[in-house]
């Protein structure tokens, strides 16, 4: 059995996220969507909404589970027997931190292959960040957001 993993801090989920999660899911048997806590951003949703936005997005996905962890996605791959990683891609600045990010990691687990993943055209350009300014400026989000989220996402961002 193929597994792999996709790890983000999903604040919140967005259909970029969506989509890579998607054609990631088809590319193995089982794909675990890791909920990351960074220590080095401050999250606006709890772990557990975080979790429930995936929930939420993909209540029809038998092959995708859903964890969270607040080590480094590497480790959690070794302690789970996962050798793949799939990371989204969507600029050169990503590329850029995405290569040193996959150096880090093939230094600490070799045995891990990260493997990058463009999101489709309409979705390349779709960030948390940009979601959270979007919300605070009341502009609409449903393009950008699973439907199922949209309104926890507004009500959550709104406070």
């Amino acid at each position: 059995m193929v597994r792999a993993v996709y790890a983000g801090t999903f604040d919140p989920l967005t259909n970029g996220h969506l989509d890579v999660i998607k054609r990631a899911a088809k590319l193995v048997d089982e794909l675990i969507v890791l909920v990351a806590n960074n220590a080095l951003k401050v999250h606006k949703f709890t772990t557990e909404e975080r979790i429930q936005m995936i929930k939420n997005a993909l209540k029809d996905a038998p092959k995708i589970k859903v964890d969270s962890t607040n080590g480094l996605i590497v480790n959690y791959a070794q302690e789970h027997d996962i050798k793949i990683m799939f990371r989204g891609l969507r600029n050169i600045q990503d590329y850029e931190y995405e290569y040193s990010l996959s150096e880090y990691n093939a230094n600490i687990n070799p045995n891990v292959e990260t493997v990058l993943l463009f999101p489709s055209r309409n979705n390349h350009f779709v960030s948390s960040s940009a979601i959270k300014e979007l919300v605070y400026h009341n502009v609409d989000i449903s393009l950008y957001i699973p439907k199922e989220n949209i309104e926890l996402v507004k009500k959550k961002l709104s406070l």
